[in-house]
């Protein structure tokens, strides 16, 4: 079971062939004062694992991702100036894109993040304004997405092209693996 209203998550598990229902969690996604990124996708995606109802011997997938630039987390944008603001700070740079992910079954869970390094290209403040219109960034960490509108900025990719779309598929298929033996 998937605890995620993400789109983008249930269209990497489909593709991937992996059978799922979806149950969303209701999780406060603040960071907390101090938190490391890797402490608070791991935290997220615990969270929302645990804040639904399972069967007995069900699955449940928990996952958060999160944008990461000079140690600021970059979440989703409140509204189009964060959007600009947060495109902007990426714009030229390399960044990193974290991923919580949480496995649990009954009350044993096992969580992990990966973390891909993504560097965007240079950005004139007309390419960031027709973006932010497009109405893309607004429920994207980090105010893009890279398997949309914002793919024609990304230079390249140091990882898991998935993990920078939400969901780090083949290490969710290892542990999914790993839980059945």
């Amino acid at each position: 079971m998937l605890a995620s209203q993400s789109p983008r998550r249930s269209e990497i598990l489909r593709q991937a062939g992996l059978e799922f229902t979806v149950r969303v969690a209701e999780v406060d996604e603040r960071v907390l004062p101090g938190e490391s990124p890797a402490g608070y996708v791991t935290r997220l995606a615990a969270a929302k694992a645990y804040a639904v109802e399972s069967a007995d011997g069900e699955t449940v997938l928990g996952a958060d991702t999160t944008v990461v630039i000079d140690g600021e987390i970059l979440g989703k944008p409140l509204d189009a100036a964060d959007a600009r603001r947060m495109l902007a700070r990426l714009a030229g740079r390399r960044h990193e894109v974290l991923t919580g992910v949480c496995l649990r079954r009954g009350g044993l869970a096992t969580c992990d993040y990966v973390t891909t390094g993504v560097v965007f290209a240079a950005l004139s403040d007309a390419e960031i304004d027709g973006y932010v219109a497009s109405g893309e960034p607004m429920d994207k960490a980090g105010a893009y997405a890279i398997q949309g509108l914002a793919s024609k900025f990304v230079e390249r990719i140091e990882g898991d092209y998935f993990n920078v779309m939400g969901l780090p598929v083949a290490l969710v298929y290892r542990r999914l693996q790993e839980s059945l033996r």
